[in-house]
Formats: C-alpha cells, structure tokens, sequence
C-alpha cells in the first residue's frame, strides 16, 4: 500500500476576496500572506557552563534534554505551532506533522 503524504504547497496568485477587503478597510491578505517568518525544527535543548562550553571541540557529544522518539518542535518566529517527526522526501528533510497547537493557543503563546 502506498503512503500518501499531504505536501504544503504555496501559491502566489491574487486573491480577488483579498483585494475587496482592502478597499473596505479590511485586511489585505495578499500583503499579509507576504510577511516573511522563520521556521525552525527544534531536536531538543540543552544547558552548559561558560567553561564546559570552552572546552568543546570537533567530535565532543552535547546530550539533549529530549529523548529518543519525542516529537520534535515546529517554532515560527520561535512560538511553538506544531510537533512531528522527521520525514525523508526524495534526498532532503521534511516534517510531518503529528500534533498542531490550536491557533487560539498560538495567539496567546505569542512572544513579544
């Protein structure tokens, strides 16, 4: 049986609901849905010592406060958004996603 995986695709035609809702004087989604944000998947985390800090090098081990088979984080502009695990699509990374923070949720996490 095949896998389906749902890929998120992103367009960049213009929306004509959009532009009447800019002439109401309401939100112009094709300006907002062009505001840039940085997306990170975070493994894990982990705390050191100044000194213990100076003392890596090549090849040293940092051990993460995560463990083995946790859902990963999916931070936009570091407020948490989702969770899910690593996904190999042809030769590169993805995310699937497993678990996504209901916006209502997202809204109030929002760090200034």
């Amino acid at each position: 049986m095949a896998e389906e995986n749902a890929l998120v695709k992103v367009g960049d035609g213009a929306s004509h609901d959009s532009a009447q809702a800019a002439e109401k004087g309401g939100i112009d989604m094709d300006l907002l849905n062009n505001i840039p944000v940085s997306i990170a998947l975070e493994v894990g985390r982990a705390s050191l010592k100044i000194k213990d800090l100076m003392r890596l090098s090549q090849g040293a081990v940092i051990e993460l406060e995560r463990l083995a088979g946790e859902p990963l984080d999916l931070l936009v502009n570091n407020t948490l958004v989702a969770q899910g695990e690593v996904v190999l699509i042809n030769d590169r990374y993805g995310v699937r996603l497993t678990q996504v923070v209901p916006p209502a949720d997202r809204i109030k996490n929002l760090k200034p």
